[in-house]
């Protein structure tokens, strides 16, 4: 054989037989480099078609238009179709809890806005070690409906990745002005706002708006003064702090009683690593990403499909 039927054999045997290049080789008596050359000329000729599964790269291509879209540095999609809302949430927790250690550096301080996502992060993630790490509770303490606080999450979070934990021991909203100042004047509480504000990585899930929503659930908020920031624009929750669709802060009459980061201190860190488990949070996760809050994204495909559209 010589020529075009040589080239059209080798394809053959490597794409249809399944012979690997030595294989062919050596049934020839050809030279591998031969064999490679013949490979590539099959392709240049158009006589090898190579398809890739949509359906099967679909994560991928749509984690590559996130990224291209939003400016992200990175996203993970989670594949998620025939998956029922609580089988979407766990695969996503799982595969922020995967990723996250991969995100860490040593060194870092890692602030936390905490919820039912981070926490259920938290449980499922691998004892990993890494040197000087931090985690930072950036929101004080709430009586929640779901069986753990504020410092839970920041606890066991830092108890799984065998970091240092600097809660905020205060809680989220007092009942006045003057007393919230009074607290945040506090030489402990100062102290440890003023580390909570200097974290240079920020792992969170956006709240939304609604009136089920966690900021209502845990007592952050009452219905009427969601309706109050809702009515100005608010469109989004981020550690414990309401965002309009742009991502600028919402101030309003919550702020003042809050013990807590501020927004400002939370645009431009190293990371912003949101986790988005489910279609109820796209509106407030396109908030975030507006603001700046955002840089690596983890997110089922349905959510990730939703972005996009």
């Amino acid at each position: 054989m010589s020529g075009a039927s040589v080239v059209i054999e080798v394809a053959w045997l490597y794409y249809r037989e399944g012979l690997n290049q030595k294989e062919i080789a050596e049934r020839l008596s050809l030279s591998r480099a031969t064999v490679v050359n013949h490979l590539a000329e099959a392709r240049t000729r158009g006589l090898i078609r190579i398809d890739l599964d949509p359906s099967a790269f679909a994560g991928h291509a749509a984690a590559v238009a996130l990224t291209r879209r939003f400016g992200l540095a990175a996203a993970h999609v989670i594949p998620d179709e025939g998956q029922e809302e609580v089988g979407t949430f766990r695969r996503t927790v799982q595969g922020a809890a995967a990723w996250l250690p991969d995100l860490l550096r040593p060194g870092d301080r890692v602030g936390l806005a905490w919820g039912r996502t981070i926490y259920d992060l938290a449980t499922t993630l691998e004892p990993t070690r890494l040197p000087d790490l931090t985690v930072l509770q950036l929101v004080g303490s709430m009586a929640t409906p779901y069986g753990f606080s504020a410092e839970a999450c920041s606890s066991l979070l830092a108890e799984r990745l065998h970091a240092t934990c600097a809660n905020l021991h205060a809680p989220a909203v007092l009942s006045s002005d003057a007393l919230a100042a009074s607290l945040r004047a506090e030489p402990i509480i100062a102290a440890q706002l003023a580390g909570a504000e200097g974290c240079n990585k920020l792992l969170f899930s956006v709240g939304t708006c609604q009136t089920d929503s966690h900021v209502v659930r845990s007592g952050l908020a009452t219905e009427d003064e969601l309706a109050w920031y809702v009515a100005r624009g608010a469109a989004a929750v981020l550690c414990g702090r309401f965002i309009d669709v742009a991502g600028r802060w919402v101030e309003g009459p919550i702020d003042a009683r809050m013990i807590g980061v501020t927004p400002d201190y939370l645009i431009g860190l190293d990371m912003g690593i949101c986790v988005t488990p489910g279609l109820d949070k796209v509106e407030a996760t396109r908030a975030a990403i507006a603001g700046g809050y955002v840089t690596h994204l983890i997110a089922p495909l349905s959510v990730a499909q939703a972005l996009l559209a």
